[in-house]
C-alpha cells in the first residue's frame, strides 16, 4: 500500500515540475508529503495523480496547493535581538553613503520586509535604500502589499516604530513612505534566478524545508546575489557548514560576509 503511494507522489511530483517548474524533490520529503497529502484528504481526493489535474483545472486550487508548502509564521522583529546586531551592520553599510539594496528572500506576509524597512530608517533617515521582497505564494504577497495588521502583530515594536503605522479601525497601516521603499514579487527561491544584485539578505527560517541539495542551489544563488562584503543573514537553526565553497565567511553568528575571492 505504502509503495503505491510512493509511486503516486513520485507521478505526482514530475507532473507538478511539468506544470510549474517547482521541483518537489529539492523539498525535505517527509514534511512536503505529509503536509500535502493532509490537504489532499480534507478534499477527500482518491490520489496525488487525480490532485495533480485539479490543481492544473483550478487556478484557486494552485494559489492555495502553494501556499500549503510554505509555513508562514513570521512577526516583527522576531529574535529581536539578531535585528540589534543586524542594526550595528547595516550602520556600517550606511556610512558608505551609497544607496542600499536589500532582498527579503520568502517575506510571507510582510512583516520582515516592512521590519527591514523600519531598521533601515533609522540609519537612512533620507530613505536611500530600496527592498525587495519576495515569496512563492502569492496570497500572502497580496497580504503584504496592503501593509495592514492587527494590534497584536504591533505589539513587540517600540514607540519610535509604532509611529511609523496609522490605525484605522481595527487595523494599524505602514506608513505610505516606508511601504514606497518596498517591492513585493512572486519568486521560487530554487527556480528562478535572483531577482538583483544586493548589499544584504535576509532569509531566515525558510531554508529547514528544504533538502540538502535544494539549500546548496540557494546558497550559491544568494551569495551570487550579493555585492562583496554585502551580509546574508540567516535563522537560528540555519548555520552554513563550509560557507567558503559559497564565497562566504562567518561573521556573527547567523550572518555571513560575502568575501571577494571569486
Amino acid at each position: 500500500m505504502n509503495e503505491t503511494i510512493d509511486q503516486d507522489y513520485e507521478q505526482f511530483k514530475r507532473l507538478f515540475f511539468q506544470l510549474t517548474g517547482i521541483n518537489l524533490s529539492l523539498y525535505k520529503e517527509e514534511q512536503m508529503k505529509r503536509r500535502l497529502n493532509s490537504l489532499r484528504l480534507r478534499k477527500e481526493i482518491p490520489s496525488f495523480v487525480d490532485y495533480f489535474y485539479q490543481l492544473k483545472d483550478n487556478k484557486h486550487l494552485l494559489d492555495e496547493f502553494l501556499s500549503r508548502m510554505t509555513i508562514n509564521v513570521t512577526e516583527f522583529f522576531r529574535n529581536r535581538s539578531r535585528w540589534d546586531i543586524l542594526g550595528g551592520k547595516i550602520q556600517e553599510l550606511a556610512s558608505s553613503g551609497k544607496r542600499l539594496n536589500v532582498w527579503s528572500a520568502a517575506c510571507s506576509t510582510g512583516e520582515e520586509p516592512y521590519s527591514l524597512a523600519l531598521l533601515l530608517s533609522k540609519y537612512m533617515p533620507q530613505l536611500n535604500f530600496s527592498i525587495v521582497a519576495t515569496d512563492i505564494d502569492r496570497r500572502v504577497l497580496d497580504q503584504a502589499r496592503t501593509g495592514a495588521y492587527l494590534e497584536k502583530a504591533i505589539e513587540p515594536l517600540n514607540p519610535d516604530e509604532r509611529r511609523q503605522f496609522t490605525q484605522k479601525g481595527m487595523l494599524y497601516y505602514v506608513n505610505p513612505r516606508l511601504k514606497q521603499t518596498i517591492q513585493f514579487l512572486q519568486h521560487d527561491l530554487l527556480r528562478d534566478p535572483s531577482p538583483g544584485t544586493f548589499d544584504l539578505i535576509v532569509c531566515r527560517n525558510v531554508l529547514i524545508y528544504f533538502t540538502e541539495d535544494g539549500k546548496k542551489k540557494i546558497y550559491h544563488k544568494f551569495s551570487d546575489a550579493l555585492q562583496p562584503n554585502g551580509i546574508l543573514f540567516v535563522g537560528s537553526t540555519e548555520q552554513i557548514f563550509n560557507a567558503s565553497t559559497y564565497h562566504l565567511r562567518s561573521t556573527e553568528t547567523f550572518f555571513y560576509e560575502k568575501t571577494n575571492n571569486e
